[in-house]
């Protein structure tokens, strides 16, 4: 039996269930690393250049612990785009050169370009070609992939219920989750699933505001058509896939009442995030805003000070709601 691995991080919390599926159905053996710890972080630090952002640092330390499992293949592909007419950071795009600058000694690379954004006629292409080097029957490599594309699916909705994609493929892989406690509030979370997702490049940020007393509303758990449609009232159309979510999902946040504030967490060095960060916060006039930024250096201390501050004042705002707003002054 054939061993494939894949990194745990970047687009793992979006599309590990399809790729996992997709390879065992074809009779390979998925290897992936473990969760991020202080360790992979540390790796990845050293191998990279300065200029990535945080979560592709963690990237190459998954991808260095990867080394030591004997792979026939290690699972690294290229995204350019999922959807069409939009497109995926620039520097995913270059996932797969960068990997090989930074590490050497690589098991061989299945770097297949996953680009839909004007036609999906070539990935069909590349799957049943990635397929073969596992099953030479084409018919198979069709079903695992429609088989595979079934369970991304029932984990997505799973997602949909209120967990988060991390928590989804834990249930999916037959995990069992805590209850979760009682709450109070009601905050929007926002932020790229690979970084918000990740509990050490997160800081474990959802299961702390949870602990705080509050329900936690990601993108996932929204109707993707009212998401589609605030996202299309600024001036322009956002060709970057996960910021026009993040807009749209922030200001469909916005008009719920039962939605007491909104968080974006966005990481250091990241281009898209520093602008997608200014526009909500300019978007969003009468529901309260933090953005918080993270990167290897981020204190956990301060994080939760934070937290604990937003979390203080939204309760407060909700007490004295029913005064009225004349000036105490004059």
């Amino acid at each position: 039996m054939q061993r494939i691995g894949i990194p745990h991080g970047l687009f793992y919390y979006y599309y590990y269930p399809l790729w996992k599926t997709f390879f065992c159905d074809l009779g390979a053996e998925v290897i992936t690393s473990s969760q991020t710890n202080r360790r992979i972080i540390d790796k990845g630090i050293e191998a990279a250049v300065d200029e990535i952002c945080f979560p592709l640092k963690v990237y190459l330390g998954h991808v260095e612990e990867l080394l030591s499992k004997k792979l026939d293949y290690i699972f690294i592909p290229r995204i350019v785009s999922v959807e069409r007419k939009s497109y995926i950071c620039p520097k995913f795009i270059g996932i797969p050169d960068i990997v090989r600058a930074a590490i050497p000694h690589l098991p061989p690379m299945i770097d297949t370009i996953i680009d839909i954004s004007k036609t999906d006629k070539f990935i069909k292409n590349d799957i049943v070609k990635v397929g073969k080097l596992f099953n030479s029957r084409e018919k198979n490599i069709k079903e695992a992939y429609r088989h595979s594309c079934q369970e991304l699916k029932f984990c997505r909705a799973l997602a949909a219920q209120g967990c988060t994609m991390a928590e989804a493929i834990k249930i999916w892989e037959g995990e069992s989750l805590d209850n979760n406690p009682e709450t109070d509030l009601k905050i929007g979370v926002l932020g790229h699933g690979y970084s918000l997702y990740d509990e050490s490049i997160s800081m474990n940020i959802i299961k702390r505001l949870r602990g705080m007393g509050c329900q936690v509303l990601l993108p996932e758990a929204l109707d993707q058509l009212s998401i589609e449609a605030e996202a299309a009232t600024i001036p322009k159309r956002m060709f970057w896939t996960l910021g026009r979510i993040m807009i749209g999902s922030a200001l469909h946040m916005a008009k719920r009442d039962d939605v007491d504030g909104i968080i974006y967490v966005a990481c250091f060095g990241c281009g898209p995030d520093s602008m997608i960060g200014e526009i909500i916060e300019r978007k969003l006039r009468n529901k309260p805003f933090m953005m918080i930024t993270i990167d290897e250096h981020t204190g956990e201390n301060g994080l939760v000070t934070r937290l604990e501050a937003f979390c203080d004042m939204l309760r407060r705002r909700r007490s004295v709601s029913c005064e009225d707003n004349l000036s105490a002054h004059g």
